[in-house]
């Protein structure tokens, strides 16, 4: 027998579990495998529609198009790492899920959340070099410096990502074999172990806490900066250009950000919310990105619309060549 009296935390733990996603829905759950496998192929669709426009149109070989075309990658990825196993749940109320499998999906949960996180402090840093420092943006903004952004993003990414997948893979899940969530996200799988929780909690919290405030200071103050810049310049339409595209950058971080703490304070606040509530804004904030960034960055930037529509529509001629190759000429210096 253990210290604390429980045999179970030796004698038992769970290697396969249950996953049983929104409890309170019964019969109409086999109803909504069909929307919601129409709106993951629209989520598909949309940024893999971005990221080849920007793949194929050379005159968005630039810094801040190729941080969008990577945040829409991380999108899909997000959306691909949640979307089977929840409508797999929605087939049967009790979904199927091994240890190694849970331990998995919660390893791209995590690392493709902070992605999102790293590559928006990448464009924040795109958008104050080209609106604070225009004349050297082409020198400052390099390939050479996106690789080195790109590898900060991963290698912070996995710093956070690893340890808690580690440190979940150590623990005892003796209480039950189901999950009340449609995936198995870090609180899920912690609500059902045993044993002396408080170093998970404390790490996972406080994980969260820096990472998320480390990152909104720096957000703040970029962008406090590159508005108060914008405001200076002299030329109307620049000027408008440049807060019309940090307001595109702005909506993405708070829908990101708003839903993250959304989602939290309900986990660890309103315990008298239901768990199909819980569930609710925990799908809301894994997928909501993947919906609305590429409909964000595909309408409010221009260049990229003007390509899509030129792309759907077969309206590629050359005098449109002639005129874009004009526009990037006249707006290097305010890309986006």
């Amino acid at each position: 027998m253990g210290e604390d009296g429980n045999t179970s935390i030796f004698n038992l733990s769970y290697s396969s579990f249950l996953l049983v996603g929104f409890p309170g829905l019964q019969e109409g759950r086999p109803l909504l495998v069909l929307p919601l496998t129409f709106l993951y192929v629209s989520i598909v669709s949309a940024n893999a529609l971005v990221i080849h426009t920007v793949v194929a149109q050379r005159s968005l070989h630039q810094p801040m198009y190729v941080l969008i075309a990577l945040l829409l990658a991380v999108n899909i990825c997000a959306s691909t790492a949640v979307r089977p196993k929840m409508l797999e749940g929605f087939v049967h109320y009790a979904n199927p899920i091994s240890l190694r499998g849970c331990l998995t999906q919660m390893f791209f949960i995590y690392f493709t959340l902070l992605l999102d996180y790293n590559l928006l402090l990448a464009m924040a840093l795109d958008r104050y070099v080209a609106i604070c420092h225009p004349l050297r943006y082409t020198d400052l903004m390099t390939s050479h410096l996106l690789g080195l952004m790109a590898t900060f993003a991963i290698t912070r990414s996995l710093g956070v990502a690893v340890p808690l997948v580690v440190l979940t893979a150590k623990a005892q899940f003796c209480k039950t074999s189901v999950i009340r969530h449609f995936t198995c996200e870090y609180i899920a799988l912690l609500s059902i172990a045993c044993g002396d929780l408080t170093f998970n909690n404390r790490l996972g919290l406080a994980m969260r806490l820096v990472t998320v405030t480390f990152d909104l200071a720096l957000l703040g103050t970029s962008y406090t900066r590159i508005i108060y810049a914008a405001f200076r310049i002299s030329s109307g339409g620049a000027r408008a250009k440049a807060l019309h595209t940090c307001g595109s950058h702005l909506l993405v971080i708070l829908t990101i950000y708003l839903s993250g703490l959304s989602t939290s304070i309900v986990f660890r606040v309103a315990k008298t919310v239901s768990q199909d509530v819980q569930n609710l804004l925990s799908a809301i904030y894994l997928l909501l990105p993947g919906a609305l960034n590429p409909l964000i960055y595909g309408v409010r930037t221009k260049e990229i619309r003007q390509h899509i529509e030129k792309m759907l529509c077969g309206m590629q001629s050359p005098q449109d060549s002639r005129e874009k190759s004009q526009n990037v000429r006249g707006e290097r210096d305010l890309p986006g």
